[in-house]
């Protein structure tokens, strides 16, 4: 046996069907219909939250439509294979990598304001009060349908040398 290298098995052998054991002998109640023997293993001191629940076996059934057993059978029942270019595909796979992309950095951004807004001393986050009023221009055009006052801006600042000015200046000056 020298030199000889042993190959595994190709097949495996089948496993043999063993016998099945005799049934035990029912156990000899006697006279008496209760076995305390018998009565030993078993526990009913259980305080489980379901050990005064019936359940009736009817309700447990459940019936599958002919639909709701295969997603893949429903799909090509309801439409039929399109027929799509390489090129389609490709960019169909782009579309949907760059839409997860933009959904990432949405999430992103959305996360990094919300973390600066809740580090903001004192007031904390108030976005989503912000959200829940009004804003100023709805309740302004809401009530009235005038323009507020004007006050009296002046369009030009006042030369302050008297020589600068022009003749009605200076007479409202004088």
């Amino acid at each position: 046996m020298v030199g000889k290298v042993k190959r595994p098995r190709l097949h495996r052998v089948a496993p043999r069907a063993r016998p099945d054991p005799p049934p035990p002998p029912p156990p000899d109640l006697g006279t008496g219909s209760w076995n305390a023997a018998a009565a030993e293993g078993w526990d009913f001191s259980s305080s489980g939250i379901f050990s005064g629940l019936k359940i009736d076996p009817d309700t447990l059934v459940k019936k599958l439509d002919l639909d709701c057993r295969s997603i893949i059978s429903s799909r090509t029942d309801l439409e039929a294979k399109n027929v799509l270019s390489k090129k389609e595909k490709m960019k169909l796979r782009r579309e949907r990598w760059l839409q997860k992309i933009e959904s990432v950095k949405l999430a992103k951004q959305k996360q990094q304001a919300e973390a600066k807004r809740k580090a903001t001393p004192v007031v904390g986050d108030m976005q989503p009060l912000m959200e829940a009023l009004p804003e100023l221009s709805e309740l302004t055009t809401g009530g009235r349908g005038r323009k507020p006052p004007r006050s009296h801006v002046k369009a030009k600042a006042e030369p302050t040398d008297f020589c600068l000015m022009k003749q009605a200046q200076k007479c409202q000056l004088l």
